[in-house]
């Protein structure tokens, strides 16, 4: 062995975790399904989404540590989408990158990845996000005929696959995408529906929240947020969702679309995020990685948290996991619900965020559900998804967690340029199909 002084620790060598930077993201304009994105595929949202990060990074010839992200509906030719992406990107084919799914909380939960590769000390730098089409959407033949055809392929002799070539007509199927859970049946709507009753959550309190989400984000669009955020796509500037003009009166016009069944029915598809497509990605690495390069970060990631439910037969709705995941991010960085200068909560429906909301707020839930000593409170409504959430750029599955997590940086940023003593936090909150939920803290 070759005489010297001993290599510096790396964080991998002594348990210290590092600060991981998240240096900005890019995305695409979101489209509403069988719009402009119709003839688009996963893979050609993705790289654009990811080409575009390149471009504003100055990241061409650039090796990254590792690239991850996701699609919650993914056909056949997509098992190694995002590496795929990388390829045809402008980054070094020596990229390395892996897909990951956890229904609406594959972007967070990519950001999440990476955030703790970086602070392990395994990355430097990493790209992280997610893509969804539905317009796009995989379709499946029914297992019979899946059944049939592989046996046929299978098959040895020529009678043989006579005998299974004549089955064929009979076994013919199409399985298209179910838009509800394999537990129980029910739509996510549907399953909202029943939480929204049962808490108590009004029909105006949902349109005034959705009408906000829309006036925050079209604001925000027009004074150039959004600017180094977004990149062109297919003809699109902004995300074709996006209604400026939308108010409390006109949605109060709409009529329900879930929960029609159980009656009192207050979920329309004006308070409701519609099916979308889009893709997003996110920049993190470490101070040095950043540093080096000569960017500024916008925040840091501090902390993340996943949980689950049992909606199937315990008494937790689909979308309440989020509670769950809150408190126990709180208590473990020592901050209470109220510490936090902007929070990004998902707003899959906008009685789902009111719910969560609502939760925090009593007493009753945080004791019996959380097993907290009290209630968590309330947060201040005006810090709320101040430039827009999912109501008003629309949701495409995967690609949601990027696009809050690169918003909230950018907001904490601007924040931080007015308030450079005192430290400036963001809260996220991502609900997810299967009863889950992914929290994370941003901080500046």
């Amino acid at each position: 062995m070759a005489s010297g002084s001993a290599a510096k620790p790396t964080p991998a060598d002594t348990g210290a975790r590092r600060r991981v930077a998240v240096l900005g993201g890019n995305r695409i304009p979101f489209a509403r399904s069988d719009g402009a994105y119709a003839s688009a595929s996963n893979q050609d949202m993705f790289t654009a989404a990811l080409g575009g990060l390149v471009d504003r990074f100055g990241l061409a010839g650039e090796k990254l540590d590792a690239v991850i992200g996701g699609a919650v509906l993914k056909h056949s030719r997509d098992f190694n989408l995002i590496r795929e992406c990388v390829l045809g990107s402008a980054l070094s084919p020596y990229t390395p990158a892996f897909d990951l799914q956890q229904a609406c909380g594959t972007g967070l939960q990519a950001a999440i990845c990476a955030a703790d590769g970086i602070a392990a000390g395994r990355y430097e730098v990493a790209a992280a996000g997610g893509v969804d089409t539905t317009s796009d959407a995989p379709l499946e033949v029914g297992n019979e005929l899946r059944r049939t055809l592989l046996a046929l392929r299978r098959s040895k002799s020529n009678m043989q696959r006579l005998k299974l070539i004549g089955k064929l007509p009979a076994t013919l199927g199409v399985e298209i995408p179910a838009n509800k859970e394999n537990r129980t049946g029910l739509s996510m709507g549907e399953h909202q529906a029943i939480t929204t009753k049962k808490m108590g959550i009004k029909r105006v309190d949902q349109d005034q929240l959705a009408a906000a989400s829309h006036r925050n984000m079209a604001a925000a669009y027009d004074r150039g947020f959004f600017d180094d955020l977004v990149t062109p796509f297919q003809g699109l500037y902004r995300d074709n969702n996006l209604r400026p003009e939308s108010s409390p009166e006109k949605l109060a016009t709409l009529k329900p679309v879930f929960g029609a069944k159980a009656g009192d029915a207050t979920m329309t598809a004006g308070n409701s995020t519609p099916l979308t497509d889009g893709a997003s990605t996110v920049l993190l690495a470490s101070e040095e990685w950043a540093a080096a390069h000569k960017l500024t970060p916008l925040a840091y990631f501090v902390d993340s948290e996943t949980a689950a439910v049992d909606y199937v037969n315990g008494p937790d709705g689909l979308l309440m996991a989020p509670t769950y995941a809150v408190p126990r991010l709180l208590a473990r960085n020592g901050l209470a619900l109220q510490d936090f200068d902007f929070y990004e909560i998902h707003e899959a429906f906008a009685s789902t965020v009111l719910c969560h909301l609502a939760a925090w707020e009593s007493e009753e839930y945080c004791k019996e559900r959380l097993g907290l000593d009290a209630a968590l409170g309330a947060i201040d409504r005006s810090k709320l998804n101040v430039n827009g959430s999912s109501l008003a750029s629309g949701h495409p599955f995967a690609a949601t967690g990027g696009r809050i997590v690169a918003q909230a940086a950018k907001q904490i940023a601007e924040a931080k340029a007015a308030k450079k003593n005192k430290p400036v936090r963001a809260l996220i909150s991502i609900c997810a199909a299967g009863g889950q939920g992914v929290a994370a803290i941003l901080e500046a």
